[in-house]
């Protein structure tokens, strides 16, 4: 059996891996199963060995408008109050579900952990927390995405390994649970 992947961002080189007075560890959460394998993961190689640290988990949403489309050729978009508040709920439940999952992936494992959910552009959404929570440690987990997919699509993970304000532990989903591998039957 192949043991477990991650890559690190931001460590020191020779510095013998991460720091060892880490004291807050965000991890980044959504609702695929990469997410929760990260915080898994994080949960037994990182906040088990720094047993003081503080765990908060992040979700990022998008603004409602966000799901608004321009119905006309010069970019205008009319959606009613009323839609537009049922889409802000039906959201703000989504993201209590995701986070409510990710609590329970703490609980499980006796670890107390805080959570917070941000609004925008979850790049940059998790970089701006990232910074105001004066994070240690950032995990996240990786869908991977192909070469193509990735430089087409963007790439959470890769934003935020060059631009978040702390180290970034990318966690890669098991091998046999990787997009595109595994039996297709």
């Amino acid at each position: 059996m192949e043991p477990e992947r991650a890559v690190a961002s931001g460590v020191k080189p020779g510095g013998g891996g991460l720091a060892t007075t880490m004291t807050k560890v965000v991890v980044a959460v959504d609702a695929s199963e990469e997410s929760l394998h990260a915080l898994s993961w994080a949960l037994d190689h990182v906040v088990r060995h720094h047993p003081g640290a503080s765990l908060v988990v992040v979700h990022a949403q998008h603004p409602a408008d966000h799901f608004v489309y321009p119905v006309a050729a010069h970019g205008l978009a009319y959606i009613p109050p009323t839609a537009m508040e049922t889409m802000k709920k039906t959201q703000e439940e989504n993201s209590r579900k995701v986070v409510a999952r990710a609590l329970e992936v703490c609980a499980q494992r006796q670890v107390v952990a805080k959570a917070a959910v941000v609004e925008g552009d979850p790049k940059e959404a998790i970089c701006q927390a990232v910074e105001e929570m004066h994070a240690d440690l950032l995990v996240l987990g990786s869908r991977g995405l192909g070469m193509i997919k990735r430089a087409l699509l963007g790439s959470v993970s890769d934003y935020l390994a060059h631009h978040a304000s702390c180290p970034v532990l990318i966690v890669k989903p098991p091998k046999a649970h990787a997009k595109g591998t595994g039996n297709s039957t």
